[in-house]
């Protein structure tokens, strides 16, 4: 049984800060179906919230079988089921094969057969056989609903939270969801669980056990359906929001509590109840949860699909990877202008030797100045792929990762499974960028070291912007930061225009760009080109060992903030 005792939550630790819950006290007993229902703002997501332990009440004591999940340990993954509003699953993935991840995932111990059947009896329980082989992106808002229902029934769990999952359905399909809930209420191999269904809508109304209304963060009534429009002196339910708008939260507070107790002894007394008091005989052994490599395999695995699936994101990377040091090579198409060296004839007057000098500083700034530059612009280049391979890759898929978490997802399998994915990228960026350039352009320098130091630059901006991902509310916060992010590497870089001593020490620890470009000026100290870069630059250079060292720190801070991004709950 899941019980809430007098829950109080505010919406701040403001002693003064309104009240979102306020002394709530509900029963459910296992085998219900209950709705919660009120009008928009009265608290019912957030008593799920708190119900689920993503809010930590005020005041007051959840149980679940007697157990204070505060004190004596919180709900297991293998217990909840959470459905949020909309569906959250991937649109190019079939629904089989999302019911298989989320098996995978959450599920250890069970070989191939044994979860395909288990697969099979749930899509034919949740109506979904002959849609199994179709993308998630054509069903429709009642599929997905019976989708995201499968999804978090795989663990049998004995509580199941439905956020507005009849939300925006036509009638017909809200009535078959609730029918459904009812359903999954009832049984499920042995098991007996708690469904709890926020809703605005009325439909289904009789397959409910119990109804509780929620009126500015207050119980208003608390029973069975049969009584709702009774208690609330209307002549049908769906005249119950009509009467709740005509007195406050604490007044129907302060009515129940006169004269509820007809209602709860009613609901009581009913042919089930206690019997639902306690958890069946084959609850006993909660499925265990995969291990770390486990759920890194499957979320990899389903990375790679959903990646090959995406033309758009395979053509967007093909270009950019193949696009890119083309725009590097135009400016030297024919290769890197030749160095002529100063005359060494004694014969030589002053004027001659004047024009010669000045005609060697021409050549060292021309030539030295467009090395110094196809080197920054690769660099730049790679920081904008970065970017993109970053910043929308946790804040695009927020809401099915904060789900997954739930369901017991480790961040660390996680965030893992992201780094090596990225990391593939990187490479293929980085390795192709250096040896095209080179091939065309006849770039000087240790192409192994240059390889490294732009891998390094370009894993450097993207683990950064990981980690911007991972704290951005919105995926569009997530891209705006990254951008600005890259466009600061160009001017603090020092490479075109060397900044003040002051500012550089205090910026350049931060600036990816100045130390793949310092390094990979240092990869060329044995060729010619290293003196003339040396003439016309005024930016100190640091040791070639220091920018690995610098590079590589980059990279394991932003994947670290990244990973405290992830630890975060962020639900809407």
């Amino acid at each position: 049984m899941l019980s809430l005792e007098a829950i109080s939550l505010q919406a701040s630790e403001d002693e003064e800060s309104p009240y979102l819950l306020h002394d709530v006290s509900v029963r459910m007993c296992r085998g219900e179906l209950v709705a919660v229902v009120g009008p928009s703002g009265c608290g019912k997501s957030t008593l799920l919230k708190t119900i689920t332990g993503l809010l930590e009440p005020t005041a007051g004591i959840v149980r679940w079988d007697g157990r204070d999940l505060a004190t004596e340990g919180d709900l297991l993954p293998s217990e909840l089921g959470y459905v949020p509003q909309f569906s959250l699953a991937y649109d190019s993935l079939t629904v089989r094969e999302s019911v298989d991840d989320a098996f995978r995932l959450r599920i250890a111990g069970i070989d191939d057969d044994e979860r395909e059947d288990r697969i099979d009896a749930l899509l034919e329980t949740t109506g979904l056989t002959e849609l199994a082989d179709r993308p998630v992106r054509v069903l429709s808002g009642g599929q997905r609903r019976r989708l995201a229902l499968t999804i978090e029934t795989v663990s049998s769990p004995s509580l199941l939270l439905c956020d507005e999952v009849t939300s925006g359905l036509d009638p017909g399909s809200a009535q078959e969801i609730v029918s459904l809930l009812h359903e999954l209420s009832r049984a499920d191999g042995g098991r007996r669980r708690v469904v709890v269904n926020v809703t605005h809508s009325l439909i289904g109304l009789e397959l409910y056990d119990r109804v509780i209304v929620l009126s500015a963060g207050r119980i208003a009534y608390q029973g069975s359906p049969q009584h709702l429009a009774h208690y609330f002196r209307a002549d049908h339910a769906d005249a119950v929001y009509t009467r709740l708008a005509t007195r406050s939260g604490e007044e129907w507070d302060t009515s129940w509590r006169k004269h509820g107790s007809f209602f709860e002894d009613s609901l009581s007394s009913g042919s089930e109840a206690t019997e639902n008091d306690h958890p069946s005989e084959t609850e006993g052994d909660e499925p265990l949860t995969p291990g770390l490599a486990a759920q890194f395999a499957v979320l990899f695995a389903r990375r790679i699909r959903l990646f090959v699936r995406e033309r758009s994101q395979v053509g967007l990377q093909a270009a950019l990877i193949l696009g890119f040091p083309c725009l590097v090579v135009i400016f030297a198409l024919k290769g890197l202008p030749g160095i002529r060296n100063l005359s060494l004839d004694n014969d030589l007057s002053v004027i001659d030797q004047l024009r010669e000098s000045a005609g060697y500083l021409v050549q060292a700034f021309d030539v030295g100045g467009l090395v110094s530059g196809l080197l920054l612009f690769q660099i730049i280049l790679l920081a904008l792929m970065g970017s993109n391979n970053g910043a929308l890759e946790i804040a695009g898929e927020r809401a099915l990762f904060e789900r997954e978490k739930l369901a017991g997802l480790s961040p660390v399998s996680y965030l893992a499974s992201k780094a090596v994915f990225l990391g593939l990228l990187i490479t293929a960026q980085a390795v192709w960028m250096v040896l095209f350039v080179h091939g065309i352009c006849r770039f000087p320098g240790d192409i192994v070291g240059q390889v490294m130091l732009l891998w390094l630059a370009d894993a450097a901006l993207t683990a950064v912007c990981l980690a911007f991902s991972s704290f951005a509310r919105t995926p569009a916060q997530a891209s705006l930061i990254s951008i600005y992010f890259v466009g600061f590497q160009l001017p603090l870089s020092g490479a075109v225009l060397a900044l003040p001593d002051s500012v550089a020490r205090l910026t350049r620890p931060f600036i990816a760009a100045y130390w793949s470009w310092a390094g990979g000026i240092l990869t060329m100290r044995d060729t010619r080109f290293y003196d003339l870069i040396l003439k016309i630059t005024k930016t100190e250079l640091a040791a070639l060992p220091v920018c690995f060292w610098v590079l590589l720190a980059h990279v394991v801070i932003g994947t670290c903030v990244a990973y405290l991004g992830c630890r975060r709950s962020v639900w809407d």
